[in-house]
């Protein structure tokens, strides 16, 4: 997978020309080498992609996105075969460890409260709601069966957004929380199964009709990153623009830390899922390494 984000929005025509995407425009062509793509997010319902375009993103697994008409992702297109013992790597998820899964919710759920604290800090909020996460981060339990994750998640988005904020709602803040968490599910998703995981599994997402539950507890960590873009650009705004959406893409292309270091968001993902299959072959939950929203910077 490569490094490139390319947003489509008013080509009606897409083709592979040797190893390059070919994006035709009413101005001439624009070329993209396929192997510098990690995402690919088409935005124009008139578009036409050829089956060899399509094959060879897959082959080079390019996370692609297709939206829908009213400009958000609705479709994505994931390799059959992203890896090349596939077989082997579903057979051991089957038998993951239920202990271990419990075990690994409790430091995903520690994670993603400790990423909600770092964006309520950086945008200067309540430090008396910082405490109080705090103290719902250490008291997350294994397998979170005291629901730490949902009364960190209520108190969180009331200081995000206000008192009168509901998730879910028809309004422009979930608008842009919906249209930057399926950006980041799809990356996600592109990313675990070149690793040879199967979506459906999840470690504690399990729903029977979400045929990304894994891509769903791997994404907690980073939705605070989408938040944080979503209270300082829609909050008084009424529409999600083209601009918008750019700017929700774009977070893709950000630098957080892991491990220690700063790392892209791609490569970041990938070390995560690399941790996490770790742990499952170690039977080791303590080993597992999760990204860090502590210092964020632009590429």
């Amino acid at each position: 997978m490569g490094y490139r984000t390319v947003y489509i929005r008013d080509s009606e025509k897409l083709r592979l020309y040797l190893d390059n995407l070919v994006v035709e425009t009413n101005k001439g062509e624009i070329r993209f080498l396929i192997s510098d793509l990690k995402c690919l997010i088409i935005d124009n319902y008139k578009t036409i992609l050829s089956a060899q375009l399509i094959n060879k993103l897959s082959e080079n697994n390019v996370a692609v996105v297709l939206c829908d008409l009213s400009h958000l992702p609705a479709t994505q297109l994931l390799p059959l075969n992203g890896y090349y013992a596939g077989s082997k790597m579903v057979k051991k998820q089957i038998l993951w460890d239920e202990l271990l899964k419990k075990q690994l919710h409790q430091k995903i759920i520690q994670g993603k409260i400790q990423a909600q604290i770092e964006i309520l800090k950086k945008n200067q909020k309540d430090p008396a709601v910082m405490e109080r996460l705090k103290q719902f981060k250490n008291e997350v339990a294994e397998g979170d069966c005291t629901n730490r994750e949902g009364l960190s998640a209520k108190m969180y988005f009331r200081e995000m957004f206000g008192k009168a904020f509901v998730r879910f709602d028809q309004d422009i803040l979930n608008a842009g929380l919906n249209y930057g968490y399926a950006i980041f599910r799809s990356l996600i998703s592109a990313i675990l199964v070149s690793k040879g995981l199967l979506l459906n599994l999840g470690i504690f997402h399990y729903g029977a009709t979400n045929q990304y539950n894994l891509a769903d507890d791997v994404i907690e960590v980073f939705r605070p990153l989408v938040d944080d873009y979503v209270l300082n650009h829609l909050w008084n705004e009424t529409l999600l623009t083209k601009e918008h959406r750019e700017g929700l893409i774009r977070l893709t292309d950000l630098k957080i830390e892991y491990n220690g270091q700063m790392n892209t968001i791609n490569n970041s993902i990938e070390m995560y899922a690399e941790s996490i299959i770790h742990c499952f072959e170690c039977n080791r939950a303590e080993d597992l390494i999760i990204p860090s929203l502590s210092r964020i910077h632009d590429l």
